[in-house]
């Protein structure tokens, strides 16, 4: 049987994101896993010369940490606290990396990532960060993608 004990889920607190949690929230009852719910806060660029910011940037960044804290609270239900081991992270940096850094560190067996399906010129300019995170992880990869966001022929 493949060990699967440190289940990794990294989360933007989307649709999407939020339809993945099922399916690490299922491995982890099925296998008795720890769950590790990782959030990275993005690097902002704002120039450091910018007129007028009277915020400063450490303020964002708490606040954003904060509102991450408490979204990540109410993100597993309560039934599912009692049945298995969850680790909440928050990190900033680019997600894909931060991901990978948080992988190899806590030894994680299986990432259980959304993706959203982004095609185009949106996926041109943004990239995927699951995509990234498949091709660099240390472990298996499940990407999930939302039900809604399904594949048409043009």
């Amino acid at each position: 049987m493949i060990k699967i004990e440190r289940i990794l889920f990294p989360t933007d607190f989307s649709t999407c994101s939020k339809h993945a949690l099922k399916y690490a929230l299922d491995f982890a009852i099925e296998r008795e896993a720890k769950l590790y719910v990782l959030h990275v806060i993005p690097k902002l660029n704002i120039p450091v010369g910018t007129g007028g910011l009277t915020y400063p940037v450490s303020k964002i960044y708490d606040d954003m940490e904060s509102k991450a804290k408490k979204d990540i609270h109410h993100l597993i239900p309560r039934r599912f606290l009692e049945k298995i081991k969850v680790e909440d992270i928050i990190m900033r940096g680019i997600p894909f990396v931060e991901i990978i850094k948080a992988a190899k560190k806590y030894d994680i067996d299986l990432i259980t990532i959304a993706t959203h399906g982004r095609s185009g010129i949106s996926h041109a300019l943004l990239g995927s960060t699951a995509e990234k995170v498949v091709r660099k992880a240390p472990c298996p990869v499940l990407c999930v993608k939302h039900p809604e966001h399904e594949f048409a022929l043009p």
